[in-house]
């Protein structure tokens, strides 16, 4: 009772000290309105508000209270229970088990509100007028001839269609820049890009109604750089007049299918934030799409359906060019004696295209890739352009009104027309619900190929992802101690400047000819340098801040001098190979092992590091020993090495936080063996293991932990799942293949994706060495094929890691010819043709596989997961990096991991893909049962992850860093952890990043950071028991002064999601809502 009554005192003073601090916080910060003139005058009313809201925020907190000190109570009753019951182990929650390490001390389950399950019971895409699914259910796909639109139909209009009101046509002048496909994003500067923004401010000023449009920021940023104030003015006032316009404005223009919406958003804020520190452009945001109905975004392809005469409108192939129309007709220069001629011509495409579309309003883009270099092609587009307008402008007849635009003409004529027109306030525009995937350009030439094409560069992009993350969330606090302590050393570091180059490189690669893999191989290797030089710089960010955290005395930080005392694990020594671990070496005297959770959850993983010698001992900070497992080091598939040896343990991690353990060589260290078994081969020298060699045998290999139990065929390869909650037997079959080109014309290349029929199955003449291991914190079981490294493992903890089965391949077909390897998953799921892709991590799209479509129709994007279900069970495969999926039978998974392909497939990039590297894919299979499935539900054309499934891709996607000493410093004294975080964040609530902002100053940060948080969407039907979280879901409200332990929110203000503006009523606030599937920023500052 005297534990008890000692907690209720402490309780209720941490109640007191929590409530007059945050009454002093509210005085001080909560309602610091932004100073607007409009609000002088009405200052008294502003004070009782005030005052009102400060009594409303009081109620709130007196709620809250009564909820902390039942909290305080429920933990009293419990704490006396577990002092009664003897004592626990020091892991808080968690207690040493003899059978299955760090055993909850009662059984973990989810914690879910009800009202946060209803989200994705609703009917999907509510209100959409067009469903893409319902579309493809509708159109035959039998490719007919559409006469001189191909791909189309022929299109007739009555002369007098436009008599009432006129044609509206916006001729809008673009230069497709790519930042690196045939060349690389430099050599095209040079070359090229320099010269159109040279020429564009020399000739837009020649006439005021002259426009153009432009996207890329990459190429605008590298430009300013080199350009003088008199043309940074002329660039800032063809801006302010509408005559020069910035569309999107991200660093690139990405690709659609296999980026990360991390890396989509970090783009789109590096191109934002360079715009409003240069141009101090604002921006306004709508989601409204336009298609573009023809073949190609070139001119031959968008004035209408005839590329023939469209092609004589682009004057840059006037006869006496480098190139002209391959349809045989050349442009005319426009002069008196043949305007009306081609006048007539030009206005009879536009209004053809005009009829594909809901108005009067035309879109017509001219230009092409890199166009507008020479001041020659300005003034064939401009003038010979000009003098068409003017011509049909000045003949009512016609009906039309025509002239140069930007995106923003178009589109303000369009909502005008809307306006005018909409009934009872309906827009007259539908909405549409779905996606376009899987794209083809003409025939059966589905652009497939690329959602695999160079998948070693697919994965390395993900791996930079999650250390640029982790690092941003690093350097934004320990900045903010250095800033507390005055730690001249690391505020004078160049770290801010380092970040922004691994924002570009990272955007850089989001372009939609870099990550897709469609660029020539010495761009492939520009991009892959520029990766790989900031991974290194963000591993270097990570251990300086991660230092500065975890010291003691903060000012010590100044005095160690040399380079990176804590040093990441895990090294790679050039851009195209894999990474691999570094081997610590171990003495007598210990040395610090820091390690690092960039999770939002409270965390429980395997850490696993190489040490030098057999006799390794971890132990906590406070010097109590871990156990951990010890296995071999192999160096090749059957040969040990003698030198190194990989030790294994648990570590429980606070969220975003850094826990620390200490490593030294012992002769009390007493750790658990792995143990082999090695089949069909052998091992002969087996150092300290235990290893037994068995020739091919009758028995399956199986295995198992808590939940699940593996069985695997004489190949090594698995064959059945048994669930340990119910002992039912599920037939989950990993099995590879290989797809073939065609034997036709046009083949496979590093776009298209044209195959010799179903994949043929991998076939090996005598059964594969296969290696099994069994340990204390995981087994597994590899085996070694030809062109794959399989290896499946299981981990033997209490936790989400527990829950899934690791597949993890090393694929290296460097010495194949036209083929691409596939791995397959089969089971007996009915998921019959239906499947689930998600699109770009952030949501989840539903699939048809269609027999009326080509086999390469039927394959999507997977960005992280992609699963099949019936009413009872979902089996998903969640990934590590991006590939092309399919589930081209009932109850299959089908990853396409890597093709080697020796031609070019027609679509520009002049060359095959052979320059293929041993690539690593990592992936997890999660099977979960379903419960209460109705099956009009399953029509609907939404689907959600469950939450085991949510926060599984995360932990994939993010995995824990290990840092250690490099060498051992007697001075050093670090902390035992530091746990930034109150808590976990709720389940469903993912922090993107916390991205530190830019000031006004070149190379220079702010005080400020974005947080940018996205509420999931989840299923609510699986089970949620065990799962091993320590956090529930709060139906989206985080209060601010629970979030942070170590940091005082000083200001926390909603913004755009690329901070470009602030909502008109932007203040301070003291709690964040938000709403499924929103992703939302705010500007945070910490103290």
């Amino acid at each position: 009772m005297k534990l008890s009554r000692q907690f209720t005192v402490f309780g209720s003073a941490i109640f007191c000290v929590v409530i007059f601090s945050l009454y002093l916080m509210l005085d001080r910060g909560h309602l610091d309105y932004p100073k607007s003139p409009r609000r002088e005058g009405s200052f008294p009313q502003g004070q009782l508000s005030m005052l009102q809201e400060k009594i409303d925020h009081l109620e709130r907190l007196l709620a809250e209270n009564n909820e902390i000190i039942s909290n305080i109570r429920d933990s009293v009753i419990n704490l006396s229970e577990s002092v009664e019951d003897g004592p626990k182990s020091s892991q808080g929650n968690f207690s040493q088990g003899a059978g299955a390490p760090l055993l909850p001390s009662k059984q973990l389950s989810l914690v879910v509100d009800p009202e946060d399950c209803s989200f994705a019971l609703q009917s999907g895409s509510r209100n959409s007028d067009v469903q893409m699914l319902d579309v493809y259910s509708l159109i035959p796909f039998d490719n007919p001839d559409g006469g001189v639109w191909k791909q189309g139909f022929d299109i007739s209009y009555l002369f007098n269609e436009w008599d009432s009101k006129p044609l509206q046509v916006f001729v809008v002048p673009h230069s497709h820049n790519d930042p690196g496909w045939l060349k690389t994003f430099d050599d095209y500067f040079r070359e090229m890009t320099q010269y159109i923004f040279n020429n564009m401010v020399i000739k837009l000023k020649e006439d005021s109604r002259r426009k153009f449009m432009w996207s890329e920021i990459s190429y605008l940023s590298k430009w300013w750089d080199t350009i003088d104030k008199p043309k940074k003015d002329a660039v800032k006032s063809l801006l302010q007049n509408g005559q020069f316009e910035i569309v999107t404005g991200g660093w690139v223009m990405p690709d659609e299918a296999a980026p990360h919406y991390f890396a989509l958003i970090d783009q789109l804020i590096e191109g934002h934030q360079w715009l409003e520190k240069n141009l101090d452009l604002g921006s306004g945001t709508d989601i409204f799409c336009h298609m573009m109905p023809f073949y190609s975004y070139d001119i031959p392809h968008t004035c209408g359906p005839d590329p023939k005469i469209c092609c004589q409108f682009d004057f840059k192939r006037l006869p006496g060019g480098r190139f002209g129309c391959p349809w045989g007709v050349p442009p005319e220069t426009i002069h008196l004696g043949n305007v009306q001629k081609r006048a007539e011509m030009l206005l009879d495409q536009y209004r053809k295209k005009s009829k594909l579309f809901r108005t009067t309003v035309v879109l017509a883009p001219l230009g092409d890739d890199f166009r507008y270099c020479e001041r020659i092609e300005w003034d064939h587009q401009y003038k010979n352009y000009q003098l068409l307008f003017d011509y049909m402008n000045s003949h009512p007849e016609y009906n039309v009104k025509i002239q140069f635009g930007t995106l923003s003409d178009y589109f303000d004529a369009l909502d005008k027309e809307d306006v005018t027109i909409r009934k009872n306030s309906q827009s007259m525009f539908p909405v549409l619900s779905g996606d376009f995937f899987t794209y083809a350009d003409r025939d059966d030439h589905y652009w497939s190929g690329y959602f695999t094409s160079r998948p070693f560069y697919k994965r390395m992009d993900r791996i930079l992802e999650s250390h640029l993350r982790a690092a941003e969330i690093l350097y934004y606090f320990a900045l903010k101690q250095a800033q507390k302590y005055k730690i001249s050393k690391f505020l004078s570091s160049s770290h801010y400047m380092a970040l922004t180059e691994a924002r570009r490189n990272l955007g850089l690669f989001q372009h939609h000819d870099a990550i897709t893999g469609t660029a020539k191989d010495w761009v492939v290797v520009d991009y892959g340098t520029r990766l790989f030089h900031s991974l290194t710089n963000l591993k270097k960010i990570i251990g300086y801040s991660a230092l500065l955290l975890i010291l003691k005395d903060k000012n010590s930080y100044n005095s160690y001098s040399f380079d990176n005392l804590l040093d990441m694990d895990l090294k790679q020594n050039s851009q195209g190979s894999l990474p691999q671990k570094t081997v610590i070496m171990l003495s007598a005297e210990p040395r610090y092992l820091v390690v690092c959770n960039p999770s939002e959850q409270d965390r429980i993983s395997v850490v696993s590091v190489y040490v030098s010698s057999p006799t390794a001992q971890v132990s906590s900070a406070s010097g109590k020993p871990v156990e951990i497992q010890m296995s071999a080091v192999w160096n090749t598939a059957s040969t040990i090495s003698q030198t190194a040896y990989e030790i294994s343990f648990l570590v429980q991690m606070p969220p975003l936080g850094l826990k620390v353990y200490r490593i030294l060589e012992s002769a009390s260290s007493d750790p658990h063996l792995a143990e082999y078994v090695l089949h069909n081969g052998n091992v002969k020298d087996k150092g300290i293991f235990n290893m037994k060699n068995v020739k091919s045998t009758e028995e399956d290999i199986t295995l198992e932990n808590s939940f699940v139990k593996l069985r695997f065929d004489q190949s090594g390869l698995l064959e059945e799942m048994i669930n340990k909650e119910d002992s039912k037997h599920h037939e989950v079959k990993v099995q590879f293949s290989w797809y073939g080109t065609t034997s036709k014309k046009d083949k496979s290349g590093a776009y298209l994706f044209l195959p010799d029929g179903e994949a043929k199955p991998y076939v090996y003449t005598t059964l594969p060495f296969v290696r099994v291991q069994r340990g204390r914190f995981y087994s597994d079981v590899t085996c070694f094929l030809e062109h794959v490294t399989h290896r499946v493992r299981l981990y033997n903890i209490q936790g989400i890691d527990g829950q899934t089965v690791e597949v993890s391949n090393i694929v290296d077909i460097r010495k194949e010819h036209n083929r691409e390897i596939a791995m397959r998953i089969s089971s007996s799921i009915n998921s019959q043709n239906k499947f689930y892709t998600d699109l770009n991590g952030y949501q989840i799209q539903p699939r048809m596989t269609m027999s009326k479509l080509p086999l390469q129709a039927n394959v999507y994007p997977m960005t992280t997961m992609a699963y099949i279900q019936d009413t009872k069970h979902r089996l998903t495969l969640l990934s590590a990096q991006s590939l092309g999926v399919s589930s081209l039978k009932s109850g299959q998974i089908e990853v396409i991991m890597d093709r080697r392909l020796m031609q070019d497939d027609n679509r520009g990039l002049e060359q095959g893909v052979h320059d293929n590297k041993v690539t690593a894919n990592l992936f997890r299979i999660l099977l979960e049962k379903r419960s209460v499935v109705n099956m009009e539900e399953e029509k609907k054309s939404v689907s959600y992850p469950s939450l085991v499934s949510h926060i599984t891709s995360s932990f994939l996607n993010h995995p824990v860093f290990t840092m250690t000493e490099k060498i051992p410093v007697p001075t050093l004294q670090l902390l035992g952890e530091f746990s930034p975080l109150l808590s976990s964040l709720p389940c469903d609530i993912h922090l993107v990043n916390l991205r530190t902002i830019q000031s006004k100053v070149d190379g220079k940060h702010s005080d400020e950071a974005a947080l940018i948080l996205h509420r999931k969407g989840f299923d609510c039907r699986f089970s949620s028991r065990d799962t091993g979280l320590l956090c529930s879901t709060t139906q989206g409200k985080i209060l601010v002064q629970k979030l942070f332990s170590m940091f005082t929110v000083a200001s926390l203000i909603p913004s755009s999601l690329s901070l470009m503006h602030s909502p008109p009523d932007a203040r301070n606030i003291s709690e964040i809502n938000l709403s499924p599937m929103e992703i939302s920023t705010f500007r945070i500052q910490l103290r």
